[in-house]
């Protein structure tokens, strides 16, 4: 009986982490300090669900030159790049973010942008991941 539920227990772990995927965006030349980690998961719905932790990223307005906020995109598989919303930080040691979007994602990139809500990204690349 012990060992059934410890089974019950594994798969039921298995099955939970295998619906999500993580990756680490490499360090950023603009912004060294800044450790930002991804999470993407599906909801009940069917969307898919992007979570960033972040840890040590400067407000936009202090980097040379400034921006206004940091702009989070997602390259689709089908349907080409995606703004899927913005990081608000003042310069905070540390941060999230999470967006729920219909399109299925396989790469994530940031960028700082003079004003928030663009179609296409405009300003400077912060840093990429696939996940």
């Amino acid at each position: 009986m012990r060992s059934a539920q410890i089974l019950a227990t594994l798969v039921l772990f298995l099955f939970i982490t295998s619906c999500s995927s993580t990756a680490q965006f490499p360090i950023s030349r603009i912004v060294p300090a800044a450790e930002i980690k991804a999470k993407k998961t599906t909801n009940s719905n069917n969307n898919h669900v992007l979570e960033l932790k972040i840890r040590n990223l400067a407000s936009a307005d202090r980097l040379n030159p400034a921006g206004n906020n940091y702009s989070v995109w997602v390259v689709t598989k089908d349907n080409g790049v995606r703004n899927v919303g913005q990081l608000n930080v003042d310069n905070a040691e540390q941060s999230s973010f999470e967006a729920t979007t219909p399109f299925d994602f396989d790469e994530i990139f940031i960028t700082v942008e003079e004003q928030g809500n663009l179609a296409s990204p405009k300003g400077r690349e912060i840093s990429r991941t696939k996940i």
